[in-house]
């Protein structure tokens, strides 16, 4: 490589992680000495006082949004904002991968198909530490801050708790000094926008690129190309004589690389997200259209971006299969791709590259990875074959978020083979050679090869893609304790008879607490750092039991459940604001956020709205106020587009909150809430204006769960099955602190095989709803008769019947101790208090020791 030396500044200004540590020596010493001093003041020039900042404030709106300050509105004065405080971010990011480049440490990249990142400058100012200043000095300009942070639109890139455990991943690596990226998708219109009309969900695009993002970097230099399709032909390299396969695709488009820098907390340490956009290798057939045929002059270009259009496109008919694992490869290629070549470039031996090297697959979404290094190293480097196997399963690892498998991800092989038909041939090469071994270990185990195999023998045949995962990572883990034992005992067993259980692990989900506390909740957060003396909480989660030593105190009591009232009156404000309905915030809210599944049973939880509707009814009104606390239940969350009975259970709950709402009888005893496009800037008030949050999934279906601990960390209580980290929870903030209830999964599969031979008896509260429901309370029975008949005749796979007395039993113990206020609040400090363990933080570290070998790289160049 040359270097031009007669023009340094604009050569320099390229990112260093395009070289090697030798040709960056290589460069400083050619650049002048004038030049060099011209660079050093470039990368110091950082905001420290509001005149500086207001400096390039102004000069954002001047120059990049091309306004002035005379028609300067909220859109811009957010835009001016970020681009002020991305720049700050961007030399932190620079010398940070300049850093890491430098020494050569190793890195974790991490693969997940969602990362819910919510809002970034609120997050980035928090993390920089400056948000006291920008408050000023936007301010001083004339505008409100907190009106500039609500302009700024959540980034379409996930749905739920999957995408948010990334986004805090991605976090706690950046503060914890971990060098790390994430790989994704930049979908032009996230999952969806979710309207609610006449009570159904209705699925509208998420413009949420409408403005532009101020917080990405185009890399339009760097434009991948992969392929689909085509065939795979056997020919003779012609320098070593070799015999290889060598796929020639059939349709191929580009991946656009763009990089979104995540700040540490108290750290300039900034790691990166990198998302791919795809683009047409020809944009527009000029002759087409020059011929009249102007639909398909655009048709490749069309096809191209519809792979990066939508998270999770609907694949319940064969198009929407195939654009799902179109999407998964597409992602995977340009990542392996990248990472490859970021490898290449410090001339090492292949087989140092798990060294350097540490992917983490988040899910099955990724698994395609697997199969594409080992592609990369045997068709494209020439490796043999089992020195490639060797290099790829001690790069990847694992995690599993499922227990049940019926969602555990499978591809027709048809589908596969038709789209991929290169990787098919190397997952049938893979499956041979696992099979053989275990033939060899176990020869008189005639099953366990039928049930391991990444081929099921099923019609149509399939590809078990978590097979695969475990087959070629050296270490699996699950995200819960209960979890964990579960995968090993069911879904997976086999694998540990095969592996031994050294190579499954666990590592409990966490939050950051700093979105989560901090930013979700500044009230709190300020009033924690007052009592502890410092914001040390904030990274070492721990110190928080030290608010153990102030429950005792009537006025620190006090403060607190001033907070909680602040922020149930700013809940409030939202739900008035989305729904026009009017709560009080002197009730006990009691919230269910998540994405609609019938596993998570918010089904259960309506049912048990009615019946206490029903119950109001029933009583005399003087003696309802004694009876009942007044209660606001409040559910959101996203169906996906496919899923007939999720769809219908968020129709039960604004049929129900339409009619128990106008009850003149039942007044403010009960209101029911269905809050429309849950997202993470919602959640962000609805954790903190939380007095109960209801996480009632079947024991042994929810693998972990994230929102139960955010809503702890918040001063919330639980009610909630013994499933997923509510096991670890109760541990840790004591049984006292939440509202156990329900069979436990041991008994699960007893309970279901005997629905299957017709013992099922309904108990006379569920009846009661049901006699409701069916008599048109609600609104025509047809519209809900499947969600009665799946409980009622076709098994209640999900055990609502068997658990919903217990369900009842658990929200009266509510009511009772909710009356108590100086107990509930004490009881809100205790689980606050015990909430150290669940820190992203602390799983980053356990990944890093545990799995990844990585180790903080602590200071800067």
């Amino acid at each position: 490589m040359s270097f031009d030396s007669g023009s340094p500044r604009r050569f320099h200004k390229r990112s260093m992680t395009g070289f090697t540590p030798t040709e960056i020596k290589a460069i400083d010493q050619s650049i002048p000495i004038k030049a060099r001093e011209a660079w050093t003041k470039y990368s110091a020039r950082e905001f420290t006082t509001t005149d500086q900042l207001e400096e390039q404030f102004i000069n954002h709106v001047e120059t990049t949004l091309a306004r002035s300050m005379y028609n300067c509105d909220n859109l811009a004065a957010y835009q001016a904002l970020s681009s002020s405080i991305r720049d700050k971010l961007i030399l932190h990011w620079n010398k940070t991968q300049q850093m890491h480049t430098l020494r050569e440490v190793k890195r974790i990249y991490y693969l997940s198909l969602e990362f819910l990142m919510g809002r970034a400058l609120d997050n980035a100012m928090i993390n920089l530490g400056t948000k006291e200043l920008c408050s000023k000095s936007i301010d001083e300009l004339g505008f409100n801050l907190e009106d500039v942070l609500d302009i700024e639109p959540d980034a379409g890139l996930g749905n739920g708790g999957l995408g948010r455990l990334a986004a805090c991943f991605i976090d706690s690596m950046s503060t914890g000094n971990y060098p790390g990226w994430g790989y994704g998708l930049r979908y032009n219109y996230g999952i969806f926008s979710q309207k609610i009309v006449d009570g159904y969900q209705v699925e509208a695009p998420d413009y949420w690129l409408k403005y532009g993002n101020p917080w990405e970097i185009p890399r339009f230099e760097i434009q991948i190309p992969v392929d689909f399709y085509g065939y795979v032909s056997t020919i003779t390299d012609a320098k070593t004589g070799k015999v290889k396969k060598q796929w020639q695709g059939g349709e191929q488009v580009l991946a656009v690389a763009y990089d979104f820098p995540v700040p540490g907390y108290n750290t300039r340490n900034v790691n990166n997200l990198r998302l791919w956009s795809s683009q047409p290798t020809r944009e527009f057939d000029f002759q087409k259209f020059n011929e009249g045929d102007y639909d398909s002059s655009v048709a490749q270009q069309q096809r191209a971006e519809s792979i990066t259009a939508v998270l999770y496109p609907n694949d319940n008919f064969y198009q929407g299969k195939e654009l799902r694992l179109k999407q998964q490869y597409f992602w995977v290629a340009a990542s392996l791709h990248d990472i490859v070549r970021r490898f290449l470039k410090t001339k090492k031996k292949w087989s140092e590259f798990p060294d350097l090297v540490a992917i983490q697959l988040n899910d099955t979404h990724p698994t395609l990875a697997v199969v594409e290094l080992q592609r990369i190293l045997v068709d494209l480097e020439g490796l043999e074959w089992d020195a490639a196997w060797d290099i790829v399963t001690r790069t990847f690892g694992y995690t599993n978020h499922t227990v049940m498998q019926e969602a555990l991800e499978k591809w027709p092989l048809d589908l596969f083979g038709n789209l991929l038909p290169r990787h098919l041939e190397i997952i049938y090469a893979i499956n041979m050679n696992f099979l053989k071994m275990v033939a060899q270990k176990f020869p008189q185990d005639r099953d366990l090869p039928r049930n391991v195999s990444i081929i099921e023998e099923s019609d149509p045949k399939n590809i078990r893609m978590a097979n695969l995962a475990i087959i070629g990572s050296h270490k699996v883990n699950g995200v819960a304790e209960l979890h964990s034992e579960l995968i090993k005992t069911t879904i997976f067993k086999d694998f540990v008879k095969i592996y031994g259980a050294e190579k499954f692990t666990n590592v409990t989900n966490g939050i950051t607490p700093r979105r989560w506390l901090k930013q979700a909740n500044p009230e709190l957060s300020d009033l924690i750092q007052a009592k502890l003396g410092s914001d040390e909480y904030l990274t070492n989660t721990i110190k928080l039991k030290e608010l153990e030593k102030f429950i005792s105190d009537p006025e620190f009591r006090r403060s607190w459940a001033d907070i909680k009232f602040h922020n149930k009156q700013r809940l409030a404000k939202l739900i008035k604001k989305l729904t026009n309905i009017e709560v009080n915030p002197h009730n006990l809210f009691d919230v269910q956020v998540k994405r609609i599944h019938e596993y998570k049973r918010q089904q259960m939880n309506i049912f048990g709205v009615i019946y206490r509707y029903l119950q109001i009814k029933a009583t005399p009104a003087a003696e309802r106020a004694a009876k009942f606390y007044p209660r606001v239940s409040i559910i959101g969350g996203k169906a996906a587009p496919g899923y007939y009975a999720a769809k219908k259970i968020i129709k039960l709950v604004n049929s129900v909150a339409e009619v128990v709402n106008k009850d003149p009888e039942v007044g403010d005893l009960l209101k029911v809430v269905f809050i429309p496009d849950y997202n993470v800037s919602k959640a962000e008030i609805i954790c903190p204006g939380s007095d109960i949050s209801e996480h009632i999934s079947t024991a042994g279906t929810e693998a972990s769960g994230t929102s139960n601990m955010k809503f702890v960390l918040n001063g919330g209580l639980i009610i909630g099955t013994v499933d997923g980290a509510n096991v670890e929870i109760t541990r840790e903030v004591g049984e006292d602190q939440i509202f156990l209830f329900g069979n436990l999964a041991e008994d699960v599969d007893e309970l279901r095989q005997d629905h299957q031979i017709g013992k099922l008896e309904l108990p006379e509260s569920l009846s009661l709803a049901f006699d409701a429901i069916e008599k048109g309370t609600f609104g025509p029975y047809e519209e809900y008769q499947s969600l009665v008949e799946a409980i009622k005749y076709h098994g209640d796979y999900y055990l609502v019947s068997d658990d919903f007395e217990s369900y009842l039993e658990a929200q009266n113990s509510v009511d009772k101790e909710f009356r108590d206020t100086e107990n509930w609040t004490k009881k809100s400090i205790i689980c606050v208090a015990n909430m150290g363990f669940f820190s992203s933080d602390r799983c980053i570290q356990e990944y890093a020791e545990n799995i990844w070998n990585v180790e903080p790289v602590l200071d800067q160049v």
